[in-house]
């Protein structure tokens, strides 16, 4: 086997973070360990959408899930040949992606297709977080300005053990479209120790 097989084999992130996936917690390790195969997450978020006009549109086109406090959330990952489908269910919303590995300027990205946006992400290890800082992004694989790039606050998470998300999108021209945090865990794990909605609480 060459070392490029090997590469292969390892996990999406695994692949993009190379010697800094070893140092990310082991919440976050077990949500992005499959090369192949499927797994399914579940847990609660606290869900918020921006007002204007522009966000609720953008949202609305990208299928975003509406606001609600203590949702039940489900992610569902099909992973194989280094491509990983996300399928998220909020209540009853269902958002899908798909996430594979890119490069830009010698410098390993995630690259995330929601219909016919592509966003390319930095992963940035930083302490128990991981970070997503995007670098550029894309419309049917026209370029567009980053300055007008969906930005905002996105990281994984741990917290005593547990698999925490905090993901934000926001625009210049619409302001927040769409802000949802909260906990995942692997199906079929018990829940009952987490204190229902305090587990959702951003310290």
């Amino acid at each position: 086997m060459t070392m490029e097989d090997m590469v292969q084999k390892q996990s999406l992130y695994r692949q993009i973070l190379g010697r800094q996936w070893n140092h990310l917690p082991a919440s976050i390790r077990a949500l992005h360990h499959l090369s192949e195969g499927h797994a399914t997450f579940r847990g609660r978020a606290v869900i918020e959408r921006g007002s204007s006009i522009g966000a609720r549109l953008v949202a609305s086109m990208l299928g975003f899930p509406g606001a609600g406090a203590d949702v039940p959330v489900e992610i569902h990952f099909a992973c194989s040949s280094g491509r990983e489908v996300w399928t998220r269910r909020f209540g009853g919303k269902v958002l899908r992606s798909s996430q594979r590995k890119a490069e830009r300027r010698n410098e390993p990205l995630l690259a995330e297709d929601f219909g016919p946006f592509r966003v390319l992400c930095a992963l940035e290890p930083a302490e128990n977080r991981l970070h997503l800082s995007v670098r550029a992004w894309s419309f049917l694989g026209l370029p567009l300005p980053l300055l007008l790039a969906p930005g905002g606050r996105t990281f994984e998470e741990d917290r005593d053990g547990l698999f925490h998300f905090h993901v934000e999108v926001a625009s210049p021209l619409t302001g927040l479209i769409v802000r949802y945090r909260g906990w995942l865990r692997p199906a079929g794990e018990p829940t009952a120790d987490l204190g229902g909605r305090k587990a959702l609480v951003d310290e």
